[in-house]
């Protein structure tokens, strides 16, 4: 899908596209019609095509499903792997540099769910955040099911990278890299991400 239109420099100021920093407050992801496993993320001027989860968006997410949450969610903060980024990705966000041991619990039964931890790990399932595909080598955490945290209800959703193709994502929301790193620099903590119409 190519661009419509480019972002304006300076945001929109009180229509909640963004202010005089350019940092944007909203984003809005929407599905295409026909196809609920891909969408469009309305960033102030700029649309952009994304990936969805392989199930769609529901408002009753449940571990391992495949579908992407409804709601608004906040932008926590995020990371990037310095052999794929040595410059550290330019954002007001928080942003850190991931290592090879980096993981992400998906056991619901853990007290650890939905949380990041080191691997090897005792937890019964986790996520590997280093991985060999690229998928997260950005990523952004969309802070669903954080706090408080509900076991079952879905773990480890992300902005990330997004497959050639824009396949279908196991339950995040996913970007080509180029227009990951453009968004970066219009995202911070106060910009929020919502999911669905």
């Amino acid at each position: 899908m190519r661009r419509l239109q480019t972002a304006k420099r300076n945001g929109a100021g009180a229509s909640g596209q963004g202010g005089r920093s350019g940092v944007l407050s909203l984003l809005r992801v929407r599905p295409l019609p026909g196809d609920p496993t891909r969408g469009t993320l309305i960033a102030g001027g700029a649309v952009i095509a994304c990936a969805l989860g392989r199930a769609g968006i529901t408002a009753r997410k449940r571990e391992g499903d495949g579908a992407s949450p409804r709601g608004v969610f906040r932008l926590r903060g995020g990371f990037y792997r310095p052999d794929r980024f040595p410059v550290r990705p330019v954002s007001a966000l928080p942003l850190r540099a991931t290592r090879p041991d980096d993981g992400w619990c998906d056991a619901p039964q853990d007290r650890r769910y939905n949380r990041p931890i080191r691997l090897p790990s005792t937890a019964a399932s986790a996520e590997q955040l280093w991985r060999d595909d690229g998928l997260y080598d950005l990523v952004i955490d969309l802070d669903y099911n954080r706090g408080p945290i509900r076991p079952g209800r879905g773990s480890a959703i992300f902005l990330h990278i997004a497959r050639s193709g824009y396949r279908p994502t196991e339950g995040c929301v996913a970007l080509k890299p180029a227009d990951l790193l453009r968004l970066l620099r219009r995202l911070g903590p106060r910009t929020r991400m919502k999911i669905g119409r």
